[in-house]
């Protein structure tokens, strides 16, 4: 009879504990036949049970079955097929959820993915197919941080792409088999070489084990682009400003230069400018529709709809008169009926009682801030000086204008009165800030700051969109994203007051230039 101590039982049972509770290890390079084009398999995070991985050579393809609560907040748990890399590569696949009934969660995933470490809480970034059919590029900025994502209005596509060029993080998809093409969800995002690629499933239930099937699976090696490939690319977004709101929405996305949404007063529509004309499009998606403006060319992002929605006044060149000047048209469509006779003036912003036009114009590297009637006459200037005061913006309340100035040495958030007596600094940090829009609360401002100095407003440098309390003056960044000019030039906020419109740039090659690993 084997006779155990109480203390060494409690020792030993100790040790098969450990055991027990080790994670699945991970499967290393000698198993490279069994790992196809990867170099090592585990669960990253809590995954009980541990987590499959089978990979099909006659067939060519991966299959990861896994559980795993989550792959959305500040911790992961998931399986993981790995390689490390360096440099820029891409992965495309094919994705299938074979069991299509067994996990009612629409949330589990299956997912494409760079990650900085296998770590549960680093940054990444993937592309995920969700069991509903939503698409989205998921991403963490920063150990620890709470995951984001835009998302879009895509189901289930046929086939995705995951890209890293430098910093810039895209996805690619395929929906119907026509060539992979950008869908407008692009991110900046820095990682660490060597970093991982890979295949990745979550359940998004610990009590249920999922299972999707890679196929047809790339992993490349990019070769950089010359400045001369690449093609400028604009995409609309829509994202709520709740702090817990982690989510942007990609509305439209095209190659060539889009800018300056505002919403329609219903809240359905969002219009912008593209190419000299004035577009519309839904709030949820679709092709957008150009706008009769009559005889008005070369319309640029300085436009806006009256209060009452009724009336849309826009800055546009006309025949013999290539200078910017506002116009004003029926919020339908219609002929423009001009209001500022100097030329060289650009619209902001209507007063709350749309009696006046604010707008700006720029003179020889400074600009100055007016207002005219609306039905044209004597401009007033709000603001005068050889500095620059731009990007004017009314509170609902008719109380104040929100503008940008340099008068305090670096450009800054400021307001005044509406008749411009009493200015006063709103912002006062290190970085150059723009285009402030009160809500249609008046609860908050959003304007975009670059970085550390940027000078002037140009378009395709790193921004953050920041919000300000006006109650407790408190500012948070909202997206992190690449625009400038552009982005926010008008009014964007929804009559909701929760929710804003913008547009992100992307510069990417114009035709693929990988190789095949």
């Amino acid at each position: 009879m084997l006779i155990i101590s109480s203390r060494r039982l409690v020792v030993l049972l100790f040790l098969g504990f450990l055991v027990c509770a080790q994670p699945r290890p991970l499967l290393s390079q000698t198993n490279a036949q069994s790992l196809g084009i990867f170099e090592g398999s585990t669960d990253v995070g809590s995954v009980n049970p541990p987590g499959t991985f089978v990979y099909d050579p006659g067939a060519g393809t991966y299959t990861i079955t896994s559980a795993g609560a989550n792959l959305w907040s500040t911790v992961d748990g998931f399986d993981f097929v790995w390689k490390k890399v360096s440099g820029d590569v891409s992965l495309t696949a094919d994705i299938d959820f074979p069991n299509k009934t067994r996990n009612p969660s629409p949330h589990r995933k299956a997912l494409l993915m760079f990650r900085q470490s296998l770590d549960a809480d680093v940054v990444y970034a993937d592309a995920a197919q969700h069991g509903s059919g939503l698409t989205a590029l998921q991403y963490r900025r920063e150990k620890g941080a709470t995951t984001q994502d835009i998302e879009l209005n895509i189901s289930s596509p046929k086939r995705i792409r995951i890209e890293k060029r430098g910093d810039t993080i895209t996805m690619f998809l395929s929906r119907n088999g026509e060539p992979l093409h950008q869908v407008g969800a692009s991110i900046k995002l820095h990682f660490d070489e060597p970093y991982y690629v890979g295949l990745g499933v979550c359940s998004h239930d610990v009590k249920v084990v999922e299972k999707a099937v890679f196929s047809n699976v790339e992993l490349k090696t990019l070769t950089p682009a010359a400045s001369s490939a690449l093609a400028l690319y604009s995409t609309l977004q829509t994202i709520a400003i709740d702090e817990s709101a982690r989510v942007a929405t990609v509305i439209y996305t095209t190659q060539g230069h889009v800018e300056a949404p505002n919403w329609t007063r219903d809240g359905k529509a969002l219009i912008f400018n593209q190419d000299g004309k004035i577009m519309t499009v839904p709030v949820t998606g679709g092709t957008p529709e150009a706008l009769d403006i009559g005889a008005a060319t070369k319309c640029n992002g300085s436009h806006g709809l009256s209060p009452d929605g009724k009336w849309l006044a826009i800055s546009c060149s006309m025949p013999g008169e290539p200078e910017s000047r506002v116009y004003i048209i029926p919020s339908s469509g219609g002929t423009p009926r001009v209001v500022t006779e100097h030329p060289d003036s650009y619209f902001h912003n209507w007063s709350p009682d749309a009696k006046k036009i604010i707008f700006t114009r720029p003179s020889h590297g400074s600009g100055n801030i007016y207002a005219i009637p609306a039905e044209g006459g004597e401009e007033i200037a709000l603001t005068s000086g050889s500095g620059i005061s731009d990007d004017p913006d009314c509170s609902p309340d008719g109380k104040y204008i929100y503008f940008n100035s340099d008068r305090s040495g670096s450009m800054q958030i400021w307001r005044m009165r509406s008749d411009g007596s009493d200015p006063e600094q709103m912002t006062f940090d290190d970085l150059p800030n723009w285009t402030p829009h009160a809500s249609p609360d008046g609860k908050s401002i959003v304007f975009l700051s670059y970085e550390k100095g940027v000078t002037g407003h140009p378009v395709n440098k790193d921004i953050a969109l920041r919000i300000m309390s006006l109650d407790t003056k408190k500012v948070r960044v909202l997206v992190n994203l690449v625009g400038g000019s552009g982005t926010i030039n008008v009014p964007s906020w929804a009559p909701d007051s929760h929710h804003l419109a913008f547009v992100s740039y992307q510069m990417l090659p114009a035709q693929d230039n990988g190789s095949t690993e």
